[in-house]
């Protein structure tokens, strides 16, 4: 049983993951991923299942990361690892690298190398931490108002942890998008080459179950060798080390702002990073108070 996530089978060959965490935009804590991370091993054990699709409920895709979690140590420790950087409880910078390893860069290379196909369904607004579960769908259909923004640099903070930015877009959309915060509209992404379809938001649903249906019907040894020999073209190009060198820089981040401000990201920035990053009229959940500093 999950809190936060659903798990269907629309039709024969697909299972359908949904974020249903609609009253907070969908923003991830500690309990989001992990039952994330079950519904996905949950798919991949189920032979039935060819393709997956990762949908959200409600007006936008995701948040991010849901800036008012507390006693992240205690939530964490109510889960079993997925990879062996356990040391979250440490001191200093530490104990934040280990659970980051764990519950980010962690989670999201195990999403990106399911040997299953992935498709990730994306409405409305898709923040930094969000861009973490899309990125590692191998393919996106987002509807037409959708839009992916990156706002971590008002946060002192070069890029969300897994720093994909460079390989999905290109490295001056890339810069831009991080040093200015301003949002990607889906059309735009396509023409990147980072979103495959964009459809009415009306449509996606349909859209995205039609595109699995076609993909269900290949056989799945050959899917499954598709996916390991594009992903291994990327991965021969480096990707995988800089993303380890952005992700020790990320941790770099957070000890200059603990070391400067006494919190691990730029204070001043947080009230204006949330803002901006939910603007349509409604805030789909509350800001979480500037901290003192």
């Amino acid at each position: 049983m999950s809190d936060y996530i659903l798990y269907e089978k629309p039709e024969s060959g697909i299972a359908r993951i949904v974020l249903n965490r609609p009253d907070t935009a969908n923003a991830q804590d500690t309990q989001l991923l992990y039952e994330l991370n079950e519904a996905f091993n949950r798919a991949s054990r189920e032979d039935d299942v060819r393709v997956i699709i990762l949908a959200a409920n409600g007006k936008h895709f995701s948040s991010g990361h849901d800036m008012r979690e507390r006693n992240h140590h205690d939530n964490q420790e109510r889960y079993t690892p997925v990879t062996p950087c356990c040391q979250h409880r440490r001191a200093g910078a530490e104990g934040r690298m280990s659970r980051e390893e764990e519950l980010y860069t962690g989670l999201s290379e195990r999403w990106r190398n399911i040997p299953k196909i992935t498709i990730a369904a994306v409405q409305g607004k898709c923040v930094s931490g969000g861009l973490m579960l899309c990125w590692p769908c191998d393919l996106i259909v987002a509807s037409d108002d959708a839009q992916f923004m990156e706002v971590t640099v008002a946060l002192g903070i070069a890029g969300v942890e897994w720093f994909a930015h460079p390989w999905e877009m290109g490295t001056r959309k890339a810069k831009e998008m991080l040093l200015t915060g301003e949002p990607l509209s889906a059309e735009d992404a396509r023409q990147l080459g980072m979103v495959n379809r964009v459809v009415p938001r009306a449509e996606l649903e349909d859209a995205t179950l039609a595109l699995a249906r076609k993909i269900a019907l290949q056989p799945t040894m050959a899917t499954k060798m598709v996916k390991l020999a594009v992903n291994g073209t990327v991965d021969a190009q480096g990707r995988h080390a800089a993303m380890q060198n952005a992700f020790a820089l990320h941790q770099l981040a957070h000890s200059h702002w603990m070391e400067v401000a006494g919190l691990p990201i730029n204070p001043d920035g947080v009230h204006a990073s949330v803002k901006k990053s939910i603007t349509a009229g409604d805030e789909p959940y509350r800001a979480p108070a500037k901290p003192a500093g």
